[in-house]
């Protein structure tokens, strides 16, 4: 699979285009449909999956819906039908809605605003909960330390880093 990343939008949210044959799935469809399509051009869009729904994460989400009429993946969806093989993971915390994609086999994980490198998502907006964050936090720890992670701001970082080195994992342990 191939991970092309565009930072879109007044708040830089990170958008994904993953591709593998000639499909494709967008996670976090941030901002700018026209370039979202540019970019999926003669792609088979499968499904587009959302990490949460604060407005950063989803300002071209229903043009898209309404152009291509695929599924949408979310906090209410408990498995993928997808030719992509990936789990859905509840993590709430930033907000009420977080969730994870982990794409097992590639070592993968689109964790929107719930990790970043070096630190977590704020939980003072609405929905957002420090035990739920807490909860999240410690489970996402049993994962493998190779995992690649893509969160919903900044570069993406491996687990195993955020695991020595950001304070909020290490006080899980």
């Amino acid at each position: 699979m191939i991970v092309d990343t565009f930072v879109l939008g007044p708040l830089q949210t990170n958008t994904y285009l993953i591709k593998k044959d000639n499909k494709c799935l967008i996670v976090d469809p941030a901002y700018d449909f026209e370039f979202i399509k540019s970019q999926i051009g003669n792609l088979n869009l499968e499904a587009i999956l959302i990490t949460h729904y604060h407005f950063d994460h989803i300002g071209a989400l229903d043009v898209l819906k309404n152009y291509y009429k695929v599924p949408i993946y979310d906090y209410s969806t408990s498995e993928s039908n997808s030719s992509f093989n990936f789990k859905i993971i509840h993590n709430p915390g930033h907000t009420l809605d977080s969730v994870s994609f982990y794409f097992e086999e590639d070592k993968m994980m689109f964790v929107g605003d719930f990790l970043f490198k070096g630190s977590i998502g704020r939980t003072d907006l609405d929905t957002g909960n420090d035990f739920d964050m807490t909860n999240s936090l410690k489970n996402i720890i049993k994962y493998n330390d190779d995992i690649i992670i893509y969160p919903g701001h900044g570069e993406k970082t491996v687990l195993g880093f955020e695991k020595e080195n950001n304070l909020y994992l290490k006080r899980q342990k």
